[in-house]
């Protein structure tokens, strides 16, 4: 199980966005990849669709990075930390109920 999920804001750990920060856009939990908004851009060059059905030209989108390169922001200090998982009690409707959140473990504030 990734402890990475979609919507997280991750900070790249290495490479050459080393210490950039973005929004989790995708993750790809088999190729153990994720997609971070802003980062890692590649350039592709696309030729022209038949019929003028797609336009040609040289589009700009973000490229996959492994999971090991990023790491979850810690909401309260702004600094890449580890995720760890806790299981809480919460009572909805007067029914108890387990639920497992995940939390970062520099500050224990949940994610």
């Amino acid at each position: 199980m990734a402890n990475i999920k979609k919507d997280d804001l991750v900070q790249i750990l290495s490479g050459k966005d080393k210490g950039m920060q973005g929004k989790v856009l995708e993750v790809r939990p088999r190729e153990e990849r994720v997609v971070v908004e802003g980062v890692n851009r590649m350039k592709r060059h696309l030729r022209a669709g038949q019929a003028g059905s797609t336009e040609g030209g040289i589009v700009e989108s973000e490229a996959p990075l492994h999971i090991s390169n990023v790491a979850v922001v810690d909401p309260e200090t702004g600094k890449p930390t580890r995720v760890g998982h806790r299981e809480e009690t919460v009572e909805r409707d007067g029914r108890t109920k387990t639920v497992r959140v995940r939390y970062a473990k520099a500050s224990g504030k949940d994610l």
